[in-house]
């Protein structure tokens, strides 16, 4: 149980960190990002990390 709870935080942290990042790098003027090859990397990483709390969650 302390195991998936701290897997939990971790991810957290990190999606917390790559969504800021994200939204930092994003140009609303003109709707793309500023470094496309670093935000895709980016997005995967967060979609990842969203993955796993949501997985976490559920209990499965």
């Amino acid at each position: 149980m302390e195991k998936k709870k701290t897997l939990s935080f971790t991810f957290s942290i990190i999606a917390i960190i790559l969504g800021v990042t994200l939204y930092k790098q994003f140009d609303f003027q003109q709707l793309k990002f500023e470094h496309t090859g670093l935000a895709i990397v980016y997005l995967i990483a967060f979609i990842f990390s969203i993955f796993i709390i949501i997985r976490g969650l559920r209990g499965s």
